[in-house]
């Protein structure tokens, strides 16, 4: 009797224990997998402890479901495999990409997407144990590559922020130096110059860069503000002396045009070129055409008035010539008298008679004589 009941409870044993392994199957099969392949490894071993502490019976379901257990857990390392291979071709290209990122020039750019790749790589999941130090070494080997090239560009880089500081502060004092200059024109093209020396120099740094060029700034704006009066009041004062030309212009136009050539004309319009010397320029744009009208305004009036002096002067040539024939006439004509008397005189008796006729003789040589002072007179007038 004891025998049989120790005999059915093993057999309640061995059924309890093909239960035990019969669900651990039904759980490999419906195994899910974690993302992460760490919990899973330990998932999986966990199993594996849970059968292998179960009672082996020796019989052939116990090999079957052993087989199917096996097959389940098969599948899921395969899977891992496969996402191990997945995440062993991602991070590969993750090293090939560090590797080409660590020789780039433009390691600015650069520092972007090696951020990115560090992203990439937590993200990529494991490829095994081994797999992943590997990678991880090379990887992280051509990072530091990169890093390191970075940080020597970087003490680069500043140390040029440093020299383009410098000569930044010397351009700021020269800008100082030039901001109250009079010399407009001179003071521009050294401020341009500057400017462009400004450019050429490069960054100094966001730290200071930005001060530096409102100091920079500030000095040449002073000088550009203090220019930019002066050549507004300049203008003003153009605009003013145009104006004032204008008047004149006007003015000996209408005296021109009214061609009268008196002598308080001429005086007055020696007097608008008097004044007009006093005015000033009227700047480029108006001064050469506005002086153009006002010089022909003056041109036709005193072009006018020498006609005139030249025709009142040849008038006078000709009434000086008319005189001086009609004197020449009149010098023949009491010659021809003169003449006349002295032949008279011959045959005359009396001496009273011959007197009389000699004293008209001489009052008409003394006429002839004073006549022709008058002829030499003339003469010496039209030769001046």
């Amino acid at each position: 009797m004891a025998q049989m009941n120790d005999e059915l409870y093993e057999v309640e044993d061995m059924d309890a224990d093909i239960s035990l392994k019969e669900e651990l199957v039904e759980e490999a099969k419906n195994f899910a997998e974690s993302s992460n392949w760490n919990e899973t490894q330990r998932e999986l071993s966990n199993l594996k402890r849970r059968w292998k502490r179960i009672h082996y019976w020796e019989s052939d379901y116990e090999d079957q479901l052993r087989d199917e257990f096996e097959s389940a857990l098969d599948a899921v390392y395969a899977k891992r495999n496969e996402v191990y291979k997945e995440a062993q071709t991602i991070k590969e290209n993750l090293v090939k990409r560090a590797q080409e990122l660590a020789q780039t020039d433009n390691l600015n750019k650069a520092s972007k997407e090696a951020n990115e790749l560090m992203d990439e790589w937590k993200k990529a999941g494991h490829a095994g144990r081994e797999t992943d130090d590997k990678l991880w070494a090379e990887f992280q080997a051509a990072r530091d590559i990169f890093y390191q090239r970075k940080h020597e560009a970087w003490e680069e880089m500043h140390a040029q922020f440093d020299e383009a500081k410098k000569a930044k502060e010397v351009l700021i004092e020269r800008a100082r130096e030039l901001k109250d200059s009079t010399e407009w024109q001179k003071t521009s093209n050294a401020m341009k110059n500057l400017m462009d020396e400004w450019k050429s120099i490069g960054h100094a740094g966001n730290k200071v860069d930005d001060a530096l060029w409102h100091e920079f700034n500030d000095a040449r704006q002073e000088f550009y503000t203090r220019r930019n009066e002066h050549y507004d009041e300049l203008s003003r004062t153009r605009s003013e002396n145009y104006a004032k030309k204008r008047a004149l212009v006007e003015q000996a136009k209408a005296v021109a045009d009214g061609g009268v050539y008196s002598r308080e004309n001429t005086e007055f319009m020696k007097q608008l070129s008097n004044d007009w010397k006093k005015i000033g320029f009227a700047g480029r744009e108006h001064d050469d055409r506005i002086w153009a009208e006002f010089r022909a305004a003056n041109d036709l009036y005193f072009d006018g008035l020498k006609k005139m002096s030249e025709q009142r002067q040849q008038d006078w040539k000709s009434r000086m010539m008319d005189a001086r024939n009609k004197k020449v006439e009149l010098i023949n004509n009491q010659k021809r008298q003169i003449e006349r008397l002295q032949n008279d005189m011959f045959g005359l008796v009396s001496e009273a008679t011959m007197a009389d006729i000699q004293a008209e003789i001489d009052d008409k040589e003394d006429f002839i004589d004073e006549l022709e002072q008058q002829i030499s007179d003339i003469d010496a007038r039209l030769e001046d």
